[in-house]
């Protein structure tokens, strides 16, 4: 076998880059595990983050350890939460039209391949922080294999994006919804953008449509792909005043 195989190009020239929490699942997800198994002081890390003091990582890493849980709790919880109806029908669509995905999180792994395993979709390619068991029992740690230097988030998508171009994707589509996205939307070729992320790509004039959920993406995926989209996000920012 050769040693220097390399990533084949994608078939439409496409990739999607996927947010998790809030954009493929209906909730954010450590939001509802602290909300039910936090103990006290994972809400001050919170406003930290929230008013720029600390990064997500940092954040995220606090409150994981500030979680009092069994695994079976876990993952009883885990087993109340939903993704978008639509999402599988997405993703057999994209499949279909030759656009790989990719999901990256700034989220839980285990809790992601948990949740979409009961779709059958845990074989999707997956960027999250790793979540692990601790010491003592019923104690977690989060670790963040896909963090970067320079960046204060635990999965840096920007490097996600950059992964994508490197194996030899022509362009590159995000979908996402919050903060965690705002980097690497600036550096995508278009966004699907959903709720905080509308307000960042219209203020910085990157291409985009919003979206209520996969409903709309799937119909506005053809038309990505044929360019028309594209051209039309293309128009409109450059009218807009």
């Amino acid at each position: 076998m050769p040693t220097n195989v390399k990533t084949p190009v994608p078939v439409s020239g496409w990739t999607i880059l996927c947010d998790f929490d809030g954009t493929i699942s209906v909730e954010d997800v450590i939001d509802s595990l602290l909300d039910r198994y936090g103990r006290p002081g994972w809400e001050a890390l919170e406003q930290d983050w929230r008013a720029g003091r600390i990064g997500s990582r940092e954040c995220m890493s606090g409150q994981v350890a500030l979680l009092d849980m069994t695994r079976e709790q876990l993952d009883t919880h885990l087993s109340h939460l939903w993704i978008d109806h639509a999402f599988p029908g997405f993703v057999a669509k994209a499949r279909e039209l030759g656009v790989p995905i990719r999901v990256v999180s700034d989220g839980l792994d285990y809790a992601i391949h948990k949740i979409l395993g009961r779709y059958g979709l845990d074989d999707l390619p997956l960027a999250a922080n790793h979540l692990a068991p601790g010491t003592p029992p019923q104690r977690w740690q989060l670790t963040s294999p896909f963090q970067a230097e320079g960046c204060r988030s635990g999965t840096c998508k920007c490097a996600c994006v950059a992964q994508a171009r490197a194996s030899g994707t022509t362009r590159t589509l995000l979908i996402g919804d919050g903060a965690s996205d705002f980097c690497a939307a600036d550096r995508v070729d278009f966004v699907f953008a959903k709720h905080r992320l509308i307000e960042h790509c219209r203020a910085a004039g990157i291409p985009y449509v919003p979206i209520t959920g996969f409903e709309d993406a799937l119909d506005f995926l053809p038309r990505l792909l044929d360019g028309s989209l594209l051209a039309e996000a293309t128009q409109d920012a450059v009218a807009t005043p």
